[in-house]
């Protein structure tokens, strides 16, 4: 398998990849350097924090400001690495396959010499250009700023946050892949893609920590809590697991899906 079609996906998203690489830096080297300022007040917002419903605080993942590792799980984890890129992991795979066959360009690739189910698995690669130079730089930028602020984080549970959300971000990658090889316009499968996400995500907010708790189990940001790893030091190696094998399901069936549908 020479992956053709793999460098040449992985070569158009280095460029977007890069650049939502350096934003994501530049938001976590804001977030770390005003943190110094925060701890001298923890207390009071500690004691906002505590004033919060259980709901709401298990749902949003804040659970304390007083240190570094609480703080940087509720203001960068939590929202910007799980949700967004959550978000854009499930728009970017939506576009694979919909605007290629609404633009006509698929009908193309499919003439060459290469099977729909390596199309899948070569196209999929591509997808995880962003998620692989993320998982890499961010950790050493994140890591990197605590330690220039006085308030090293630890280097080892910083980087189980990063391992144990690539199944979750596998698992987003592979509703918008499901939607890409389903819908044949580009927009209705990456807006899908967004709307299955967040949906999901505020299925598990709104039910955290209610008498319905057991329905949000059917969301994947259930099985990855930052805060649960870099305050409280809780590796859930099963829930990773579990989010992996949901996200090759998800793969699989977008290959079925693709062998079987009349482009």
């Amino acid at each position: 398998m020479r992956l053709e079609t793999t460098r040449y996906d992985a070569r158009r998203r280095v460029r977007s990849a890069v650049a939502l690489t350096l934003l994501l830096g530049i938001f976590a080297l804001l977030i770390i350097y005003i943190y110094p300022s925060i701890a001298e007040s923890t207390a009071d917002i500690d004691a906002l924090i505590e004033a919060f419903p259980d709901s709401v605080r298990e749902g949003l993942g804040v659970e304390a400001y007083s240190t570094i590792e609480g703080f940087v799980a509720a203001e960068l984890y939590q929202f910007i690495w799980i949700l967004l890129l959550g978000l854009y992991m499930a728009y970017a795979a939506g576009g694979t396959y919909a605007s290629d066959i609404e633009s006509k360009r698929l009908y193309l690739t499919l003439a060459t010499p290469v099977s729909r189910t390596q199309l899948v698995v070569e196209k999929t690669l591509a997808l995880l250009v962003p998620l692989v130079l993320l998982n890499l730089l961010l950790p050493l930028v994140v890591f990197g700023g605590t330690v220039a602020i006085g308030y090293p984080i630890d280097p080892y549970y910083l980087l189980a946050v990063h391992v144990l959300s690539v199944p979750y971000h596998l698992v987003c990658l592979g509703i918008g892949q499901v939607l890409s090889v389903t819908f044949s316009r580009g927009n209705t499968a990456q807006l899908g893609g967004i709307a299955a996400v967040f949906l999901l995500f505020l299925l598990d907010s709104v039910t955290a920590g209610t008498d319905s708790e057991w329905l949000g189990n059917v969301s994947p940001t259930r099985y990855i809590d930052p805060t649960d790893i870099l305050l409280h030091e809780t590796i859930a190696i099963g829930d990773a697991v579990l989010l992996l094998a949901v996200a090759l399901s998800l793969i699989f069936l977008s290959v079925i899906r693709f062998r079987s549908r009349d482009i």
